[in-house]
């Protein structure tokens, strides 16, 4: 079995738009996140990859999920396009492309495109992505490349205000 983690970034503040990038998270947003990164914790979920939009709300959230989940912070991949924005194609072409060793990889990044990896990588969700939420899909294959867009069974889906 495979596992991708989609996570959206942790709530960021609400200002700073002229420099989208470089938004940052508010405190709520680092509690949030490692409010959710200690319950995957506590459930045993471990990742072999982490990769994140480089933006610097999605990349501290990644950080934050890094330390809590015992990932080196120095491996946390960086992928632009996360960023720039990917269809579902291309998201699909990121994961088949993925090191077969890794078993469970986590995303970090932003709305509506994850929305929309969620909605098309399962086979049914309807559900909302607030910030911090984290959704894992399981995929019955052995190899990545088999992944294939709503094939997905869900794992798990949390959200900060499930642990309040």
């Amino acid at each position: 079995m495979k596992r991708v983690v989609i996570v959206r970034h942790a709530k960021a503040v609400p200002y700073g738009y002229e420099d989208d990038f470089n938004r940052d998270l508010r405190d709520r947003g680092k509690n949030d996140a490692k409010r959710v990164s200690h319950e995957l914790k506590n459930l045993g979920i471990e990742s072999d990859l982490m990769i994140s939009s480089p933006a610097k709300r999605a990349l501290k959230t990644a950080r934050i999920f890094a330390e809590n989940l015992g990932y080196s912070e120095n491996k946390i991949r960086q992928e632009p396009n996360i960023y720039h924005g990917l269809t579902t194609a291309d998201f699909l072409e990121l994961i088949q492309s993925l090191p077969e060793e890794a078993e469970t990889v986590f995303f970090f990044g932003h709305n509506p495109g994850f929305h929309y990896f969620v909605q098309n990588l399962l086979r049914h969700y309807n559900l909302d992505m607030p910030t911090c939420v984290s959704v894992g899909i399981n995929f019955n294959v052995d190899q990545w490349q088999e992944v294939e867009a709503r094939t997905g069974e869900l794992g798990f889906r949390f959200t900060p205000k499930m642990f309040k």
